[in-house]
């Protein structure tokens, strides 16, 4: 029998046809099935697409991409605009749809909807500043003249994930598109339908059909073949397929960027609020059932308030309400896939086996779907426990006391992974001397992912093994540009006139250096 989600998507069969219609399909070899987290049922078909197929996006994208970066900054930037304005308009749908791929929560899928939006308008208004010709000082004050010119890197590949369909799919590909890029899009299979009706929305602001190339199928299989032709390639996975794609890239000397894994600590000083700090780590590990990259999977509490903290955190835990619905009265969703749901079956048994203390949840709950399971907690996490140092990537977090701050920040740092991180305190000063101790690209002051990640000035990644290159701010889309430098020699030459001895000359211009070096910034 098959299971019901509450309220009706606003999603349907011809909807599915005509989206799958968009991918660039000549050469594919049948379809694939995109299911349901909630029932699944199958969603809808989309192309298996190969490496056939990714030659000739490539080669229609390269074709289009010259007029495209002729068109001009602020007539791309235009078409961004609109494209914030069309997602805005068409949330509703927008929800619905992150949702049958993503199985999230509906307020969960909303954040979707805000953070796509707010990155379009934000490179709609600043691309022409970041891209725009800058003067360098020159050799020679007055006599040389030298200008930073910035100049598209040319087709740029995505390989994106399932677990945000519409944020990881769609917004670092609008800088690309800002700096005057053409792309070659390969969604995950998963999240197939929220990508192509992105990419229709996309194309509905104004963005030409040739620029935005899409083709669907297994990474495994389109993934190199793209990366062997593409100019950039921008990546959003795991740390083990991420080695993969920087070895691929390296050998062909193009430039890359990776958003990798994570094994998010959150720190709670001794002057935090507990109670905020409680509804913090509870929405920090179990938004998007955990399938977040910059997820809490590890939380470090001061020994004396750790039985209290606890307390409250399962308290709080075994209060929240998991189910499949397109409304609001859900608190938790489903896992994406089978193959997540097995590995969080797998990091909490293994842990179990081992001697941690089940704190609350590790169950599936296979009468609300098939891949729903608990929000959990386990206490006594170690070393040797797959969950202690491996990302997990669900509704599953680990408790640990600590006895002084030097201490929760070691064990916060001991760790392969340095994505995001966050760190209560009522005292915001001394939070931001802890979190620059903090090995991660971003960290969060009494909040957990979302104040850095909205911050769409400033960059974001990881380091470490989390990633290579940054997303967001000017970082984020200087990286889909070359740099070139043209530099105006007026007046005088700067090697040595044909009328000075070479001793006059060297004598000059060691007066002139030393002369310079008073000068601001030189």
């Amino acid at each position: 029998m098959e299971r019901q989600a509450v309220g009706r998507p606003r999603f349907g069969p011809s909807d599915a046809a005509r989206l799958a219609s968009l991918v660039t399909a000549s050469a594919a070899t049948g379809t694939i099935d995109v299911r349901i987290p909630f029932t699944g049922a199958t969603l809808g078909e989309i192309p298996r697409c190969g490496a056939a197929d990714v030659s000739v996006a490539v080669r229609i994208a390269r074709g289009a991409q010259p007029a495209w970066h002729a068109l001009g900054v602020r007539k791309r930037s235009r078409t961004l605009d609109r494209f914030h304005r069309l997602v805005l308009r068409n949330r509703e749908q927008l929800l619905d749809l992150v949702q049958l791929e993503s199985g999230k929560a509906r307020a969960h899928a909303f954040e979707e909807i805000v953070d796509t939006a707010l990155v379009a308008r934000y490179y709609a208004r600043n691309a022409r500043r970041y891209l725009k010709p800058r003067r360098r000082k020159g050799a020679l004050p007055l006599v040389t003249k030298t200008i930073e010119v910035r100049h598209p890197v040319g087709v740029v590949g995505f390989v994106a994930p399932w677990n945000f369909p519409l944020i990881l799919t769609i917004t670092d590909l609008l800088a690309a598109l800002a700096a005057g890029n053409a792309v070659v899009l390969r969604p995950d299979v998963q999240a197939s339908f929220t990508a192509l009706r992105a990419v229709e929305l996309l194309r509905e602001a104004g963005v030409p059909r040739e620029v935005v190339q899409v083709v669907t199928g297994e990474g495994a299989e389109l993934g190199p073949p793209l990366i062997e032709q593409v100019d950039f390639v921008m990546f959003t996975g795991s740390t083990r397929t991420g080695k993969i794609v920087a070895r691929q890239a390296a050998e062909r000397l193009i430039g890359y960027s990776l958003e990798l894994g994570g094994k998010n600590p959150m720190i709670v000083l001794p002057d935090a609020d507990f109670e905020a700090a409680v509804d913090g780590a509870v929405r920090g590990a179990f938004v998007g059932a955990g399938q977040v990259c910059v997820s809490v999977e590890r939380i470090f509490v001061p020994q004396g308030a750790y039985a209290a903290f606890k307390a409250a955190l399962v308290e709080r835990t075994l209060g929240l309400k998991l189910g499949a619905s397109f409304d609001y009265s859900a608190e938790v969703g489903s896992l994406a896939t089978d193959r997540q749901l097995a590995t969080v079956e797998s990091h909490v048994a293994d842990a179990l086996e081992k001697g941690a203390t089940l704190l609350a949840g590790g169950r599936r709950r296979p009468e609300l779907g098939p891949w729903f399971y608990e929000p959990t907690i386990l206490e006594g996490v170690r070393p040797g426990m797959t969950a202690y140092a491996e990302e997990t990537f669900g509704p599953v977090v680990a408790l640990y006391p600590y006895r002084d701050v030097d201490e929760a920040v070691e064990r916060a740092n001991d760790t392969r992974y340095g994505l995001n991180a966050s760190v209560w305190s009522r005292s915001p000063r001394r939070a931001v001397k802890v979190a620059s101790r903090i090995r991660c690209g971003s960290v969060n002051i009494n909040e957990v992912y979302a104040a850095t990640w909205s911050s769409t000035a400033s960059p974001i990644g990881g380091m470490k093994e989390s990633g290579h290159g940054r997303r967001h701010g000017e970082e984020g889309i200087l990286k889909y540009t070359e740099a070139q430098t043209i530099a105006v020699q007026r007046i005088l030459p700067l090697t040595r006139p044909s009328f000075l001895r070479p001793e006059r000359y060297e004598g000059l211009m060691a007066r002139l250096v030393k002369l310079m070096s008073f000068l601001p910034g030189r």
